[in-house]
């Protein structure tokens, strides 16, 4: 580790340079942002007895301070290190080897190493400054940046991690059986953010040698890796496609290389060599790099100038292309934790609010990650309370109910996204598409991957389909694919291009060869006969199928359902309980309820539905489905012909049938009269649900104002509890 530079003046900066510095020369030493609440104190001095005065290290920490009391942190703090303890004034600079404390009533954030204060949003209620703080901290110091969370109540601190973590920096949490209150260390270790968990008193120590193993980052190209480098790189690409089953051999080298640094440098491993050893001998540190390379770069409305754009421009066109109303469908590929993917959901209800087209519109969102982890978390719908900052406040209230330490996603908002695990390179794509958002993916590529992505992407997507790329992105090179819509905004049409569409290609399996290796030219691909012959069978003899989410919105349509549904009079409805002919509505409820309530299949046989002027007899099958995983959750129900049932004539009764004919009439003048009953019960039915959710809504109302004096109640006590250890510290003196 390179000696820590000389200490600059204690003096506050007066003036701005005319030079700013940039992020990478404002320090050159670690900032290591520090997290507590209640509690905290007692923490911290354990933390910093351990920290030796010449560590090359600076220190920020923040805490929950009451705004009406003066602040004994920094003299309490004082009296447990050598290391001189500085109460933050607007514009400090910040130094090596000094501990800087928040003070009351303010947030903190740092430019280019110097930390400004900010007044707070709200002097009360919920108050995040240790999120705030963190996600400056990784903007201005990059993979110099180190966050610790301490004792704490609450859940601050967990977005600001992931932005450190997003940023190539490290995360130390403490042991939460060793905490006062374990609610913010469990917090970040529930999210998978924490590198190191360890107890207040041997953070430190982990701290300072994890440095010191850090190799100096290097900036030059990728092509100056030296062979020992390389070498020692593609074996762990080579390990990670063993044990995990997946290829990252077209990642870019110097991403895979910041990341496996880090992960070196947490073992205390000097040599590329020795980490590939000891991941060949351990396969849990398998698990972890995968998921390290997969850390994803997300958060709620990300770039609001291309949500803006999003919604007041592309989303109105591509609903006028469909002036009859119907299903649109988008894809999120590299979702993560699905942030973009409900994001992008909440902006088409905004959009349909303010347009309020006539029509009936839908829209289906597929959200797919490699990461198995990060798909079951955005299944679940539940955020940090940090995520205020980035939602809109009216979004907030509207499409999320306040839970303890989080925000759960209304059940309207995750009933229009289907989550999935997908390789993007490997499995099939989603087609038909009429909007693709793919932002911060393909940075992480190499150009060849690139190259093949957008290929795919167009493919997937219908004429005039819109795809919305990354801030860092571009689809220039791909002019003959995509055209740029008017603005800065990283948003692109397809254009038709039917020549490119050869080039698509839906499995690529290790295409980057590794030392030694030749390529080997594909053969040129004969016509597919088991592709055409399945084509035909199911154009001319599979039964026709309705495929619908749990509410009966149809999604999609297999073959001819004209003999079963018709369009509803009046405003357009893609539903099936709205659209099924005569005599089908009642077996196709009992059917599909039957099914989504116990998630299995459902089948009734010989119904009779009425056709024009004739009917038809048909068996109905309404299955749930669980697999494949793209498809969860959805329902799809198969209409099939069945024959007419068989009547033996016998000799000498045939003018019965015209003694009969009365009850006959009768007993079809019964069941239409009981189907009118069944359906009006159906309609009071659907009205007392109205009037149930309306209720529920109220009390969701109450609930989340019960909600947020809580939340102050907890943001007073946290103070509370820091100024009462203070005073008592004072006493005990």
């Amino acid at each position: 580790m390179k000696s820590a530079p000389k200490s600059q003046p204690k003096k506050m900066v007066k003036a701005v340079p005319k030079k700013t510095p940039s992020p990478s020369e404002s320090a050159s030493f670690p900032i290591v942002g520090i997290g507590a609440s209640a509690g905290g104190l007692e923490a911290l001095e354990l933390f910093f007895k351990k920290v030796p005065p010449t560590c090359g290290l600076a220190f920020v920490v923040v805490q929950h301070l009451d705004p009406t009391h003066k602040a004994l942190m920094a003299e309490l703090l004082q009296k447990s290190t050598p290391l001189p303890v500085v109460e933050i004034k607007d514009r400090t600079t910040v130094e090596p080897n000094h501990i800087y404390v928040i003070p009351p009533k303010w947030d903190l954030s740092l430019l280019h190493g110097v930390l400004h204060l900010l007044e707070p949003a709200a002097p009360r209620g919920l108050h995040l400054p240790i999120d705030g703080f963190f996600r400056a901290l990784a903007k201005d110091q990059l993979e110099n940046s180190m966050g610790v969370i301490l004792s704490g109540m609450g859940s601050d601190g967990t977005l600001g991690l992931r932005a450190i973590k997003e940023k190539a920096g490290a995360v130390f949490v403490q042991e939460p059986a060793s905490a006062g209150f374990d609610s913010m260390p469990r917090s970040a270790i529930d999210a998978g953010l924490a590198d190191i968990v360890a107890p207040a008193e041997e953070l430190a120590e982990k701290l300072i040698a994890y440095r010191q193993y850090v190799p100096q980052l290097s900036a030059q190209p990728d092509e100056t890796l030296t062979k020992k480098h390389q070498s020692g790189l593609e074996k762990v690409v080579l390990l990670l496609r063993t044990q995990t089953g997946h290829d990252f051999s077209l990642y870019k080298p110097s991403i895979l290389y910041r990341r496996i640094e880090r992960r070196m440098a947490l073992h205390q491993l000097a040599k590329i060599a020795d980490y590939a050893h000891y991941l060949r001998q351990n396969s849990n540190e398998a698990d972890l790099l995968f998921k390290e390379l997969l850390i994803g770069v997300t958060n709620f409305f990300r770039d609001p100038a291309v949500w803006d754009q999003l919604k007041t421009e592309v989303i109105p066109k591509l609903l006028a292309a469909h002036p009859n109303g119907g299903v649109l469908r988008a894809w999120v590929p590299a979702c993560s934790t699905g942030e973009e993917a409900y994001s992008l959901a909440m902006l088409f209800q905004e959009a349909l609010e303010q347009i309020k087209p006539a029509a009936h519109y839908s829209l289906t969102i597929f959200a797919t990650d490699l990461n198995d982890d990060a798909v079951d978390k955005a299944r679940t719908g539940f955020y940090p309370l940090g995520i205020a900052a980035d939602v809109p406040e009216e979004s907030l209230h509207r499409f999320f109910a306040e839970e303890e330490h989080g925000y759960r996603m209304s059940k309207e908002i995750r009933a229009m996204v289907v989550f999935a695990q997908q390789n993007l390179v490997m499995d099939p794509p989603f087609t038909k598409l009429d909007l693709l958002t793919c932002r911060n993916l393909l940075i992480y590529l190499e150009s060849e991957l690139q190259k093949k992505l957008m290929h795919l992407f167009h493919y997937s997507l219908n004429s005039d389909g819109v795809l919305v790329l990354g801030s860092s992105e571009t689809a220039s090179q791909n002019a003959d694919l995509f055209e740029p819509l008017p603005g800065r905004n990283r948003i692109y049409r397809r254009k038709e291009s039917p020549a490119q569409t050869n080039q698509v290609c839906f499995a690529t399996a290790s295409t980057r060869p590794l030392a030694g290796a030749k390529a080997v030219a594909p053969s040129p691909s004969a016509p597919n006969l088991q592709m055409l012959t399945d084509s035909l069978l199911l154009h001319h003899y599979s039964p026709s199928a309705v495929l619908s989410t749990r509410q009966g919105d149809i999604v999609y349509i297999s073959g001819k359902t004209g003999n079963y549904l018709e369009p509803a009079a009046g405003k357009a409805n893609l539903n099936l309980y709205a659209m099924a002919r005569e005599g089908l509505s009642g077996p196709l409820t009992e059917a599909f309820t039957k099914a989504v309530r116990k998630e299995t299949t459902a089948t009734i046989k010989g119904v009779t539905v009425g056709t024009n002027g004739g009917t038809r007899r048909l068996d109905l099958t309404v299955q749930f489905l669980t697999e494949p995983a793209s498809l969860q959750g959805l329902v799809l129900t198969v209409f099939t012909d069945a024959p007419a049932p068989k009547t033996e004539t016998v000799p000498g009764k045939t003018g019965q049938s015209a003694a009969h004919a009365p009850w006959v009439a009768e007993l079809t003048q019964e069941l239409q009269r009981s189907r009118h009953e069944q359906k009006t019960t159906r309609q009071e039915m659907q009205t007392t649900q109205e009037e149930l959710r309306s209720s529920n809504e109220e009390l969701q109302s109450t609930n989340e104002e019960l909600t947020t004096s809580r939340e102050e109640m907890q943001s007073m006590n946290e103070e509370l509890q820091t100024l009462n250890h203070e005073l008592q510290v004072k006493v005990d003196e």
